[in-house]
């Protein structure tokens, strides 16, 4: 089996699947080079375009006059890659890429959910500390507010980079001003007022 082409261009195209290795052979020099292209020895039936530059063609086959020819060798030698053909348009898989942006949005995700977690539970302890304390004093609220400062602040970066839904981040805030209150009345540091209707 041999297939003679002849490519003047810079890229070739070969119409059906070879099943040996290639020589590519200067028409005026005896030379020859082998080359095998292990994409084209695939089970894809469909056609491949092999493209190599101008330059490569010139600079390998210097007094062949842009001319190459192209047999079929059925014997099997060394495999030497010279180059490799792909499909042309060939795009790489999205759902791949879907999936990595996925898994980095996951961890980033869960640390800031983890940071947020700790820090409310921080508020928690001190808060309950404040309550089983008999003889606290309204200035020990002081340490609390900071903690609860810091928790604020985790809660509305979250919400901003779309950890959590605003929504969430809103109930977690209140959740924690509704327990400083219940500490403070408690103590008889604050008193609701009621509207008289």
């Amino acid at each position: 089996m041999a297939l003679l082409l002849h490519c003047p261009s810079s890229s070739f195209a070969l119409p059906s699947k070879p099943k040996s290795l290639l020589s590519i052979t200067s028409s005026s020099s005896r030379r020859t080079n082998i080359i095998t292209f292990p994409s084209l020895l695939s089970t894809s039936t469909s056609p491949h375009s092999l493209s190599s530059s101008t330059n490569l063609i010139e600079n390998a086959f210097p007094k062949a006059g842009g001319g190459l020819s192209m047999m079929g060798i059925e014997k099997s030698l060394r495999r030497l890659v010279v180059c490799e053909a792909t499909t042309p348009g060939k795009k790489p898989d999205s759902a791949q890429k879907r999936a990595r942006q996925a898994e980095k949005r996951r961890i980033y995700n869960k640390s800031k959910k983890s940071e947020i977690k700790t820090r409310m539970k921080k508020v928690f302890e001190a808060l309950d500390v404040l309550v089983k304390k008999n003889g606290a004093e309204a200035s020990e609220i002081i340490g609390v507010e900071k903690l609860i400062g810091e928790a604020y602040s985790s809660i509305d970066r979250a919400v901003k980079s779309g950890t959590l839904h605003r929504n969430t981040g809103a109930r977690r805030k209140s959740r924690l001003a509704r327990r400083k209150k219940a500490v403070e009345i408690h103590h008889g540091w604050y008193t609701p007022t009621t509207v008289s209707a």
